[in-house]
């Protein structure tokens, strides 16, 4: 079996900076479902956007990632231990864990042995749950027309095909684990035009593209947006989160 794709190792300074940030919340949810709040696993942590909100809620929190790169940028307090392993090894002893996340990264994983996994290390009733989001919405018209066709046509061919199942809201993907009715959660940030440039720059499709083509697509995307976006004025982004709970029934 070939190892898993690692997309985001060039692009980790990128993603720590500029990445949105979830909602509080999510975490207060989350906490309050599990059977504890002893440990919890970030499985897929990248630079930790999921990780320090965890571990202001549990008494220890594992990141694991396969990019050494993005877990060295993330933060880490002292109840976190940071370890490089692939989603179906996790290191942890059988039955210890209270919830299990994963966010933006189930499409990258061998989901039959992380889901292996995950049996053998949840405690009974502990917590599955993953998310991911999909595109930006922008409260300015004519910026957000600008985004569709740099999305799909400026790097339509660059996306890896895992991106599929992100389009999806991972509708497409197994999940076996009685699911949890949960509520609707959304990130917003209010953004000047650098840090959505940066945000861009962190999209593996551009990583991809920068590498097959040694131009930086950003770049002209910027051009096109500043007649509309003067580079001081914030506007309001929004990412709608899409969300599946299950709970571990031994």
């Amino acid at each position: 079996m070939s190892a898993p794709a690692d997309h985001f190792t060039p692009l980790a300074k990128q993603y720590a900076a500029f990445r949105p940030t979830y909602p509080a919340e999510l975490f207060d949810w989350l906490a309050t479902a599990a059977p504890a709040q002893e440990l919890a696993w970030d499985c897929g942590a990248g630079s930790g956007q999921a990780t320090l909100p965890l571990a202001q809620r549990f008494r220890h929190v594992l990141a694991s990632d396969l990019s050494a790169a993005q877990l060295a940028a993330a933060p880490a307090p002292d109840n976190v231990t940071r370890r490089i392993a692939p989603a179906h090894d996790s290191g942890l002893p059988s039955r210890s864990v209270d919830l299990i996340i994963v966010a933006q990264a189930l499409h990258w994983f061998d989901l039959d042995r992380f889901y292996a996994e995950a049996r053998r290390v949840l405690k009974p009733h502990g917590l599955l749950a993953v998310w991911g989001y999909n595109r930006l919405h922008i409260g300015q018209p004519d910026i957000q027309r600008l985004l569709e066709v740099f999305y799909e046509d400026t790097l339509g061919t660059y996306w890896p095909p895992e991106r599929l199942h992100v389009e999806s809201g991972y509708r497409d993907l197994p999940f076996p684990f009685p699911r949890l009715p949960a509520p609707d959660f959304a990130m917003q940030q209010t953004w000047r035009r650098p840090q959505l440039l940066g945000y861009l720059r962190s999209w593996s499709a551009v990583g991809r593209y920068q590498t097959a083509t040694g131009r930086d697509p950003v770049a002209d995307f910027e051009q096109a947006i500043a007649p509309h976006w003067p580079e001081m004025e914030a506007l309001q982004i929004d990412w709608p989160l899409f969300l599946q709970v299950g709970r571990f029934e031994d």
